[in-house]
């Protein structure tokens, strides 16, 4: 895509200095949301869905900036849908998902309008064949536009093959799964919360969405079906952001019949432990000194009995039983209570996971990896087209 190389770990780096000044608005809790809905905890940590806008915005921008490069070859003065199915073109299954949605908005538009306009419009007009299929191409306007740029640029009849594509999409019934079995332990209020996180998008804000990407800063600016189908990006990106950070929670969650638990785990938590101390910010404390009261072994004991058939005054009876049986029970519920919440904390997606999922995307792993293609690719990994 872009001549110049980026990783996408120096992405993520650049990623919150990459949003600027003019962009004042946010979309982390509406971010949090989608992401509870696609297979998160109830209450997804905020500074993991703060890292994923960040990356979403990141690559939208990216994303905006090659699709006015096209629009400029082709000569014209707007971003449209076309320059956004040419950047899709290299991946057909993303690109079969991105046609089945614009059928879904022309169906959509059918439905708002109404069966009852459109026969009192056919009424009007009269029976023409002519009227009716204008009438018809307006209705049916992104799958006709779609139609017609996809034929000019196709010579072998495969990106036409997609529009009447009727195959499975795997990754979309993966989610519909995962959001059934997720269901099946909710109660009323929490599914209802759950029913309106599915119904979030960026589509719904489109005035915020455009202040969210600048737009009005842009020299060629998008136009309305173009932002639809980047309002449909961005939220794929979300979706495909916490499918593959799931991936690898599942993956670092230790096994007890798996011989390499303890090599993926220790590797996990070195990367684990170099990252989250700049997530928490310069007011985090890490003690590492080891005569700090955490690191140092709990003293000894003293003994009940100082001599042989001398005990200590108090020991038995209900005074100084009772009082330590109290202190360890009410220290017993401390640590409880602590490792809840650690567990609590540990069930939802880290920015750890995000990190090693956008990691993992854009290098391949394996023993030959390092003499393949992958880590001379130019430009950005996207993860929506």
């Amino acid at each position: 895509m872009s001549s110049t190389a980026v990783s996408p770990m120096s992405v993520l780096a650049s990623a919150s200095g990459g949003r600027g000044a003019a962009k004042a608005t946010s979309f982390a809790p509406e971010i949090q949301s989608m992401m509870f809905s696609l297979g998160d905890v109830r209450r997804p940590l905020h500074e993991t869905a703060v890292l994923v806008e960040d990356i979403v915005h990141t690559q939208l921008i990216h994303l905006l900036q090659q699709a006015a490069e096209v629009s400029q070859l082709r000569g014209a003065r707007v971003i449209s849908a076309e320059d956004l199915l040419f950047l899709m073109c290299k991946d057909k299954k993303k690109l079969r998902r991105l046609l089945k949605y614009m059928n879904f908005r022309d169906y959509k538009s059918r439905v708002t309008k109404g069966l009852e306009e459109d026969d009192l419009l056919e009424d009007k007009v009269g029976a023409g064949s002519s009227s009716s299929s204008s009438s018809n191409s307006n209705i049916n306007k992104r799958q006709k536009l779609a139609h017609d740029f996809l034929s000019s640029i196709d010579q072998t009849g495969e990106l036409l093959a997609l529009l009447d594509d009727e195959e499975i999409d795997e990754v979309k019934q993966e989610r519909m799964e995962r959001a059934e079995k997720q269901t099946r332990m909710m109660d009323p209020a929490q599914y209802a919360e759950f029913c309106e996180s599915r119904q979030l998008g960026f589509s719904k804000k489109a005035s915020k969405f455009r202040d969210w990407l600048d737009c009005s800063s842009m020299e060629i600016k998008p136009n309305a079906i173009a932002m639809e189908i980047l309002a449909y990006l961005a939220y794929e990106t979300v979706a495909q952001l916490v499918d593959l950070a799931l991936l690898v929670k599942q993956d670092m969650t230790p096994k007890a019949d798996d011989p390499f638990t303890h090599a993926v785990s220790a590797t996990f938590i070195q990367y684990h432990s170099s990252v989250e101390p700049n997530l928490l910010g310069p007011h985090a404390i890490v003690k590492t000194n080891p005569d700090s009261p955490e690191n140092t072994p709990p003293p000894t004991p003293t003994p009940l009995v100082h001599h042989v058939g001398k005990i200590q005054p108090g020991s038995l009876g209900n005074g100084g039983l009772a009082q330590d049986s109290t202190k360890t029970k009410q220290r017993k519920r401390k640590k409880s209570a602590a490792a809840c919440g650690i567990e609590a904390q540990s069930s939802a997606i880290q920015p750890s996971h995000i990190r090693e999922a956008v990691r993992r995307y854009g290098h391949k792993i394996g023993p030959l990896s390092p003499f393949t293609n992958a880590y001379h690719r130019n430009g950005m990994t996207f993860l929506a087209c």
